[in-house]
């Protein structure tokens, strides 16, 4: 026998050990004098089994929702947004005036994470500013603002 011929069964015998380690049953491919003088194939990536995902109401009726009810989240209210030059945001001291893009009386975004939720309308409640929901926005429609 020669030495390549040789080595390439040492190789072959290397796969041999290493697939049964694995528990694979393939081995004997490997042992094959077939297979021996070629260099052996890559083994195939296990295939992981996923399990199939729930509609959104199976999973609120199990009692999953428990686990993320302590999870806290950030709520702010927006009265409106504009857009200034850098220029005059310098320019801009106490008493100044900034124009929004919402009117007087329009009810106010109320954002959880960044994510439109509700709206409502400003209240005083024990000298401190609150606000009393006047619109919730639907889950479906919340989900379909986020894409």
């Amino acid at each position: 026998m020669s030495d390549e011929s040789q080595d390439d069964q040492a190789l072959a015998d290397e796969w041999a050990a290493a697939l049964e380690e694995s528990g694979d049953s393939e081995v004997d491919a490997v042992n094959s004098d077939e297979t021996a003088a070629s260099e052996p194939a890559p083994e195939a990536p296990p295939t992981a089994d996923f399990p199939t995902l729930q509609d959104e109401s199976s999973v609120v009726g199990d009692g999953n929702l428990d686990m993320i009810l302590d999870i806290p989240v950030t709520i702010a209210m927006e009265l409106g947004r504009t857009k200034i030059s850098i220029r005059n945001l310098l320019q801009l001291n106490q008493g100044s005036v900034v124009e929004l893009d919402r009117l007087a009386g329009e009810p106010m975004d109320v954002l959880v994470n960044n994510t439109l939720v509700a709206h409502g309308e400003v209240v005083v409640v024990n000298e401190k500013f609150g606000i009393r929901l006047t619109d919730v926005v639907s889950a479906s429609e919340r989900v379909k603002n986020l894409k």
